[in-house]
């Protein structure tokens, strides 16, 4: 990747809806130079998909968490496979420090919530965890 590679994924990040037109001016190249370059960045799975940003207060009615994991010895790739399964999971990252995993978790109420954390905790290779509820977003 070079830096037009990062400016046009910057771009689509800020608006993935762009037309390849606005992307082609935005970054001073012809629209075939977008067009291939987009091809390319999907066909190598830079580019795995596209998606729909809602503001929180669309989804007013769900419990957004983010639960920090601590794994035990070295089992964090099955944990995060596991993870990956639970539809509740909308977010994983890996991190540095004291938790090994960030999961962001979404439920429709605080009953489905108790019934996702009671299950992740479940996972095999999970030694403890914290969770968070998000209460409100102040930037996306």
């Amino acid at each position: 990747m070079d830096d037009i590679d990062r400016k046009l994924i910057a771009l689509l990040r800020d608006n993935a809806r762009a037309s390849i037109a606005t992307l082609a001016q935005q970054l001073r190249v012809a629209r075939g130079t977008v067009r291939n370059r987009l091809t390319r960045l999907e066909n190598a799975g830079v580019i795995v998909g596209y998606s729909v940003r809602l503001k929180p207060q669309v989804e007013e009615q769900r419990i957004r968490a983010l639960m920090t994991v601590l794994v035990e010895g070295n089992r964090t790739e099955a944990v995060i496979r596991a993870l990956r399964g639970d539809p509740a999971v909308s977010a994983l990252h890996s991190t540095n420090g004291r938790w090994d995993i960030v999961a962001e978790l979404r439920a429709e109420s605080l009953e489905a919530f108790d019934r996702v954390l009671a299950r992740i905790r479940l996972v095999e290779g999970i030694s403890s965890t914290e969770t968070s509820l998000l209460l409100s977003t102040h930037k996306l």
